[in-house]
C-alpha cells in the first residue's frame, strides 16, 4: 500500500522538524509547531469516531467503559497529547472525569478555549448511534494539564492514578527509542486493572520509514503484551512471549468508523494493566 505520508508536503515538513533532534528534545519540537500555528497538520477537528463507538457500545453497568466504579465514584481518564481536547470533552460528556495533557502551553490554551464553548452546546460528533441520553445524562469534569508525559510534576495537579488512558497519535509521535518508556509510563499511571485504549495508527506505514508519524503495525502488542522494546519485532511472533508484558490485551477490533487517514487500516485495542 502506498504510504500517504510520503506524498504530503505537510507531513514531510513535520518529519524534517525532528530528523536532527535528539529523542528527548522532541517535546520542545512539538511545542514549537504549536507556537508556529501549524497544529492543523494533525488536527482532526472532532472526537475520534472509533472511540465514541467503543465507549457507547460498552458503557452499561459492569462493562468496560461504564463511567462509574464499583464504589460509586466517577472514573478518571487521561488523554496524553490531547491537542484541542476533542476526545477529552467527548469522554466527559459520557460521564468520565476527563484530563487532557499536553506539553505545549499554546495547545493547552487552545483546548481550554474549545472546551468552554463545546460544553455549552456539544456537537453531534461527540455521540454515536448507541448514545443513550436518558441513562448517561450526567457529565464529568474536564481539566487540562500542561506537562511532559514522562515527567512527574503534573501528576500532583492530576490527583492520582487513572482508570483509563486513551492514546491516539501519541505513541506514533514518539521516537522509537522511547517506546519502552512509553509502555512503562502507561503502566505507572493506571490503577491495577486499569484500561489502556489505543487507536493504533498508522498501521499502513512501514516501521522502517522515518517519522513522525512512525509506523506502528505490531508495536502495541509487542510493547504491552510481550514486554518487548517496540522496535525488534518479528511479524509472526514478536520479541518476548505473550504475557511477559505489563498488560493483557482484552479487545482488538477494526472500527467501523474512524478518521479518513486510517480508514480500513486503523485497529482499536484495549489493554488491561496486570
Amino acid at each position: 500500500m502506498t504510504d500517504p505520508t510520503t506524498q504530503s508536503p505537510e507531513k514531510s515538513w513535520i518529519v524534517s522538524q525532528f530528523e536532527d533532534r535528539a529523542p528527548e528534545a522532541h517535546g520542545a519540537g512539538w511545542s514549537k509547531i504549536w507556537d508556529a500555528g501549524k497544529s492543523d497538520l494533525w488536527d482532526r477537528g472532532q472526537a475520534s469516531p472509533a472511540l465514541v463507538d467503543i465507549v457507547e457500545k460498552h458503557q452499561r453497568p459492569g462493562e468496560l467503559f461504564h463511567p462509574f466504579a464499583a464504589d460509586g465514584r466517577r472514573k478518571r481518564v487521561l488523554v496524553p497529547g490531547c491537542g484541542r481536547g476533542y476526545d477529552v470533552v467527548m469522554l466527559a460528556l459520557h460521564g468520565f472525569d476527563a484530563y487532557g495533557l499536553d506539553i505545549s502551553a499554546t495547545g493547552v490554551a487552545a483546548a481550554k478555549a474549545f472546551t468552554s464553548k463545546e460544553l455549552q452546546n456539544p456537537s453531534a460528533t461527540n455521540f454515536g448511534l448507541n448514545h443513550d441520553n436518558k441513562e448517561f445524562q450526567s457529565r464529568g469534569n474536564v481539566k487540562f494539564l500542561e506537562g511532559n508525559f514522562f515527567a512527574s510534576e503534573w501528576e500532583n495537579e492530576a490527583g492520582g492514578e487513572f482508570d483509563l488512558v486513551y492514546d491516539y497519535t501519541f505513541l506514533c509521535a514518539l521516537h522509537p527509542t522511547m517506546r519502552k518508556d512509553w509502555a512503562a509510563r502507561m503502566a505507572s499511571l493506571l490503577d491495577k486493572d486499569g484500561l489502556l485504549t489505543c487507536l493504533e495508527f498508522p498501521m499502513y506505514k512501514d516501521r522502517t520509514l522515518p517519522g513522525p508519524p512512525w509506523g506502528l503495525n505490531g508495536v502495541h502488542r509487542n510493547l504491552l503484551g510481550k514486554g518487548g522494546d517496540g522496535i525488534d519485532i518479528d511479524d509472526a511472533t514478536g520479541t518476548g512471549k505473550e504475557g511477559d508484558g505489563s498488560f493483557n490485551r482484552i479487545l482488538y477490533v477494526q472500527p467501523e468508523r474512524t478518521y479518513e487517514a486510517g480508514q480500513g487500516t486503523d485497529m482499536l485495542s484495549v489493554y488491561q494493566r496486570k
